[in-house]
């Protein structure tokens, strides 16, 4: 059996923006994704956490560092076949204060631990969907700014340019949806559905 490893945060998790709790099975894109493959060759393996970095230590969180965990993770589930990955969101935080390369950095860093660990996966490398234009107002999420927003659109680009460096497969998720409007942050259920859809398109395709 094929195993599917999805690493990724709140947006991987399945953090639902209206009701503050997790989207349960049957709703959340990697439940969507393993109904989609094969079940008897292929098995989602769910690695989101919400509130993980890349590279950054969240003082105010702890365990969402990203390269702290994957290896592990790398070797638990190994061999993993496909691997999914999708961080940067909380990257635009302003208490790290990094630019969209500095993040990208950070998804250099994750893949050339997959390299380590995991040489043989396919990797699709997945820029998150775009922060909400008002997710810094008071009634959303402060932690971020209007900075924050910009940052966030402009980690495609450079997500783009790693993975091609590192031979990995690419794709926006800002191509097929966006943030609900309840939080500004998060995918709502349809999102989830679309997001599912595309990600195992772009997966038969590679």
């Amino acid at each position: 059996m094929k195993q599917v490893l999805c690493f990724g945060d709140s947006n991987t998790w399945g953090y639902d923006g209206e009701s503050r709790e997790r989207l349960p099975w049957g709703v959340r894109w990697t439940s969507l994704l393993q109904e989609k493959l094969n079940k008897e060759e292929y098995r989602v393996i769910e690695e989101g956490l919400c509130g993980r970095t890349t590279v950054f230590e969240d003082p105010l969180r702890d365990g969402r560092k990203g390269t702290a965990l994957l290896p592990t993770l790398l070797e638990t589930h190994a061999q993993a076949d496909v691997i999914t990955l999708m961080l940067g969101t909380n990257d635009c935080k302003t208490i790290f204060g990094a630019s969209a390369e500095v993040i990208g950095k950070g998804i250099a860093k994750l893949l050339e631990q997959i390299e380590q660990f995991a040489s043989k996966a396919k990797v699709l490398v997945i820029s998150p969907i775009h922060l909400g234009d008002k997710v810094w107002m008071e009634e959303f999420d402060r932690e971020f700014s209007k900075e924050s927003v910009e940052v966030s659109k402009e980690l495609e680009s450079v997500y783009e340019t790693i993975a091609q460096k590192y031979g990995k497969q690419f794709m926006r998720a800002a191509d097929y949806v966006s943030c609900s409007e309840a939080d500004q942050e998060h995918m709502d259920k349809e999102s989830h559905r679309i997001l599912a859809n595309a990600i195992y398109k772009k997966l038969e395709e590679g």
